[in-house]
């Protein structure tokens, strides 16, 4: 018995130790992302398509009624870099909330949300969907909700290709460029952020991206947006990838983005190479 009671007792001593560790790794993380931005990303606010992309529209409003009476201030992706390159001041607490691709319910449900709180959106937008395909809002959508202020609308390529497939530097360029283009010419603006497809890239994206004249361009990776963090590659939360956008989640996601970036990679690492079980452990809301 006695050596049992000094097995359980090494255990505890064990998890006491790892608690610790983590308790301080954890306050390490958030001290170290301070001037960090958190960067939502969503992509369809609608009632009617239930898939792991889709945020119901009560659940959409009641996270930016808590953005709003928390303290939040929605900013733009240029607003940010300016204060990070020129010195201009950001307001209390930044947050930068992004949708991709252009659906319509962007128009329909997000865009007067947004005006309802006084927040500011950036939709990353498929340019060849533009008044093309009915669940994409039209250019004049696009121009409507650029010109009132409260939406930026950037690149998200031109047809939403994943650009690590491209297969030619030429396509690359085209998807890049010619994206760039359409939105400079509808919508009387210089373009300068995009959003990769799916959220992957490489060296040789990211240098064509930015030889395209794109300020920054993001993906989507827990983390905060801060300073030193390569500007072809920022950082966005995803608020997507399940059935339930509890607040509970949303502001899990929102607060502690830092924390569950390490998790998210060491997940994915285990899934790649098989270990499942061990994955499945690990929680990441």
């Amino acid at each position: 018995m006695s050596s049992i009671s000094a097995k359980c007792k090494n255990v505890l001593l064990v998890l006491a130790a790892l608690i610790v560790v983590m308790a301080v790794g954890a306050g390490w993380l958030l001290h170290s992302a301070a001037e960090g931005v958190p960067v939502l990303n969503y992509h369809q606010i609608n009632d009617k398509d239930e898939n792991a992309l889709t945020v119901h529209v009560d659940q959409f409003e009641a996270q930016m009624a808590y953005l709003a009476e928390n303290g939040y201030h929605a900013i733009t992706p240029a607003q940010m870099l300016d204060a990070w390159e020129n010195g201009t001041e950001l307001p209390d607490k930044p947050v930068i909330i992004t949708f991709d691709d252009g659906y319509v319910d962007n128009y329909k449900n997000a865009y007067p949300i947004l005006k309802k709180y006084g927040l500011k959106g950036t939709i990353f937008a498929v340019t060849d969907y533009l008044g093309t395909y009915p669940n994409y809002f039209t250019w004049a959508q696009a121009k409507e909700m650029q010109d009132s202020g409260v939406m930026e609308i950037e690149s998200h390529t031109l047809s939403h290709m994943e650009l690590t497939t491209a297969g030619s530097e030429e396509e690359l360029r085209r998807q890049l460029v010619d994206s760039k283009k359409a939105l400079d010419w509808h919508l009387g603006k210089d373009v300068r952020f995009i959003a990769y497809p799916c959220g992957s890239y490489n060296e040789e994206i990211e240098r064509i991206a930015h030889e395209a004249g794109y300020r920054a361009a993001f993906t989507v990776h827990y983390g905060l947006a801060d300073p030193e963090e390569n500007r072809e590659i920022m950082d966005r939360v995803p608020i997507f990838g399940s059935n339930n956008h509890t607040l509970l989640r949303f502001k899990l996601r929102l607060n502690y983005a830092p924390i569950f970036g390490p998790l998210d990679d060491l997940q994915r690492s285990l899934n790649k190479s098989g270990h499942n079980f061990l994955a499945s452990l690990l929680i990441v809301p």
